[in-house]
């Protein structure tokens, strides 16, 4: 048997890296949650999590991909 334990700080970063992968392998560029995003990300993910209701992280990131798409990066430094 075979126990899950997760990873507080791990699982998140997993998660992005195979979101972006798979976001690579579609012509998709590579795309980074903001800083100043966080929270509306994490609403989301809340939201997709607790809720079962993915349609407002699906609305987060294509915003987030769509930017990138066009040049202009969602993240400021």
């Amino acid at each position: 048997m075979c126990t899950y334990i997760p990873i507080m700080e791990g699982n998140g970063r997993m998660a992005r890296f195979l979101m972006n992968v798979m976001l690579a392998s579609g012509g998709f560029p590579w795309t980074a949650i903001p800083v100043q995003e966080h929270d509306s990300y994490m609403a989301a993910l809340e939201s997709a999590s607790l809720g079962v209701d993915i349609e407002f992280f699906i609305i987060f990131f294509s915003r987030l991909v769509s930017e990138s798409l066009k040049g202009k990066p969602v993240a400021r430094i």
